[in-house]
């Protein structure tokens, strides 16, 4: 992994300062194996963390104003060249300008899989305030509905993004939008999407019949031929699994088996609102580790396998390494010593969003019941990483 700023920085000064990681972990209050993984750009400083490094190495907020990164240049340049499109036609809404906005969304959705949340976020918010202007000037009535659809995938990956920050009230607000906007356009794809969300919302929050209720509206919305009524399935299954239902997990897991058979790998398989064969083989991992069928350990190594050779898929990878934790944890023969380096790599990786880390720490607490030292050690990384979160 290359070097970040910060951390090229905070390994020169601490060096400069003659201090080893055990050093300065004393004196900010910092475990040695957090500075590691800063200084080499495993994981992302917090501001507080910044801020009693800066302090403690006498850094005069040098390390803090590292944090202060501007926005990613690729979203800057879709930006502008939307707006040159529009001035150029001298006109608020054109064809051209309606494609470069429809691409952009596109690229929005297919980042979402290797973009942290908090990165994603304004980059979303951006475009959705030029729908915004777009929408408030003239158009043609196809050119309104173009863009009410465009606004409604926006408002869904932004309720998303809050979903993975734990940021409730935003998400539900935009989640609201969506549903509006899709209704509006007459997109029920949209509308199973939002429907799908609030069922991983409430999955998130422990409420796993509502998960399950959610899940079956969304199928019930969906367009056959669409990609909703998948992942809503999936959905349903893990909301099964959870309940401890064990004939009504399988009986969701076939039916996602049975939409992969009829269903061409997509082009962009990266997009988070297309039918991905290797996120349903992942949530199957999930749902199997949840309700303990001895094939979730199987499973859950070749969804591993498979993440790690496309080596494309960050936070995917994090979240495949907690559910063969947990799949070690289940069944006749338990082994939490290897749970345990399986979710520690997860942790260190930094890519486990908060509405993950009630999956994480599940299995940090099971290991702990072991009384093993790795156990113990678990324990300190995952307060670590929960520090790093800003929790």
């Amino acid at each position: 992994m290359t070097e970040s700023p910060f951390g090229s920085e905070l390994r020169q000064r601490r060096e400069r300062a003659g201090l080893s990681y055990r050093g300065l972990g004393r004196l900010a209050v910092v475990s040695a194996g957090h500075l590691a993984d800063l200084e080499s750009g495993r994981r992302r400083p917090t501001r507080e963390i910044a801020e009693a490094l800066d302090r403690t190495l006498a850094a005069n907020g040098s390390l803090s104003a590292l944090l202060r990164t501007p926005a990613p240049q690729d979203a800057e340049s879709e930006l502008e060249a939307l707006e040159l499109a529009r001035r150029a036609a001298a006109s608020d809404v054109t064809d051209a300008v309606l494609h470069c906005l429809e691409h952009s969304v596109d690229s929005l959705a297919m980042a979402y899989s290797t973009t942290p949340p908090a990165e994603l976020l304004p980059r979303v918010r951006r475009h959705q305030r030029f729908v915004e202007q777009l929408i408030d000037g003239r158009a043609t009535l196809s050119q309104k509905r173009r863009l009410l659809v465009a606004g409604g995938w926006l408002s869904l990956l932004r309720a998303t993004v809050h979903v993975d920050l734990q940021q409730r009230t935003a998400a539900g607000a935009h989640l609201t939008t969506a549903a509006t906007l899709a209704e509006q356009a007459e997109q029920p794809e949209i509308s199973a999407w939002c429907l799908e969300t609030a069922a991983w919302d409430a999955l998130v929050r422990g409420e796993f019949r509502q998960a399950a209720e959610l899940s079956q509206h969304a199928q019930a919305v969906a367009p056959a031929g669409g990609s909703a009524i998948v992942q809503a399935t999936a959905q349903e299954g893990r909301a099964w699994a959870r309940l401890g239902d064990r004939g009504q997990t399988l009986a969701a897991l076939d039916r996602v088996e049975q939409f992969a058979e009829h269903r061409p790998r997509p082009e962009h398989p990266e997009h988070h609102y297309q039918y991905d064969p290797g996120k349903m083989h992942a949530y199957t991992a999930t749902t199997l580790s949840w309700v303990g069928d001895p094939a979730a350990e199987q499973v859950a190594r070749e969804v591993l396998a498979e993440l790690q050779a496309e080596d494309a898929r960050p936070r995917r990878i994090a979240t495949a390494r907690i559910d063969l934790g947990l799949a070690l944890l289940s069944g006749d023969c338990k082994r939490p010593d290897e749970a345990a380096a399986e979710v520690g790599a997860a942790l260190r990786s930094g890519r486990v969003v908060p509405a993950t880390w009630w999956r994480a720490e599940e299995v940090v607490t099971a290991v702990e019941r072991f009384g093993i030292p790795e156990g113990r050690d678990l324990r300190d990384e995952a307060t670590a990483a929960r520090s790093a979160l800003g929790e």
